[in-house]
C-alpha cells in the first residue's frame, strides 16, 4: 500500500521561514530511515504557496489561474513523504518518528494512495496498460 503524508504549513513555511540547521539535520536522519527500511519512495518539501499558483475550473469553463499566497496556512502542504507500507498503521507509525520542530505545532497527514484496483471496472485492461506504461516511463528517470 502506498500513502502519502503531508505535512501541513504554518505561518512559518508561509513566510518562508527555513528549518535549523538542527531540523534539516534530523530530517536527513529520518530520510535515511526511511530509505534503509525500503520504504521511501519519494518526498519533498515545499515553497510557500505566495511562489505557487492553482488552476481550477468551474462547470467545465476554461480552466483559470489564481497565484498564490493562499490563506488559511494551516490548510496548505509544505511537504511531503509517499511511503510504501504494509498498512495504515506501519504509515502512521513512521510519520510518528518524523522530528518535529523546536517550537509550534507540526501536523501531519497519512492518506492512502489510489490504486489501480480501487477503480474497479473503471480501470480497463486498457487504462490499466497505459498507467503501467507512464509508470515505467516515469520511474526510468
Amino acid at each position: 500500500m502506498r500513502f502519502m503524508v503531508l505535512v501541513k504549513s504554518d505561518a512559518d513555511t508561509e513566510a518562508g521561514v527555513l528549518p535549523s540547521e538542527e531540523l534539516l539535520t534530523a530530517m536527513g536522519r529520518y530520510n535515511e530511515e526511511l530509505v534503509a527500511a525500503g520504504v521511501l519512495l519519494a518526498g519533498e518539501g515545499l515553497q510557500a504557496s505566495q511562489n505557487g499558483a492553482r488552476v481550477q475550473w468551474n462547470d467545465g469553463a476554461a480552466p483559470t489561474v489564481v497565484d498564490g499566497p493562499f490563506a488559511e496556512a494551516k490548510e496548505l502542504v509544505a511537504g511531503f513523504w509517499i511511503l510504501q507500507v504494509k498498512s495504515k498503521a506501519e504509515a502512521i507509525e513512521w510519520a510518528k518518528r518524523c522530528p518535529a520542530p523546536e517550537q509550534g505545532e507540526q501536523v501531519l497527514e497519512v492518506r492512502q494512495i489510489f490504486e489501480m484496483d480501487d477503480f474497479g471496472d473503471a480501470a480497463t485492461p486498457e487504462v490499466r496498460e497505459s498507467a503501467e506504461a507512464l509508470r515505467s516511463k516515469t520511474e526510468k528517470k
